[in-house]
């Protein structure tokens, strides 16, 4: 196979499990999602955010 071929192979297999996963997965509720400025701190997904869902 040429580089070209090569390359063409990964991207339609790349979009294609993109869409897969896409399809296959649950949505993101990002109200439940703990504060970005929290991820590795060990602070409670409960807690420091106004509009978290309790």
């Amino acid at each position: 196979m040429t580089t070209k071929q090569l390359q063409g192979v990964f991207w339609v297999v790349l979009v294609a499990f993109l869409g897969w996963d896409w399809h296959a997965s649950e949505p993101v509720n990002l109200r439940q999602e703990p504060p970005l400025i929290a991820a590795g701190s060990g602070q409670a997904a409960s807690g420091g955010h106004c509009s978290l869902a309790k």
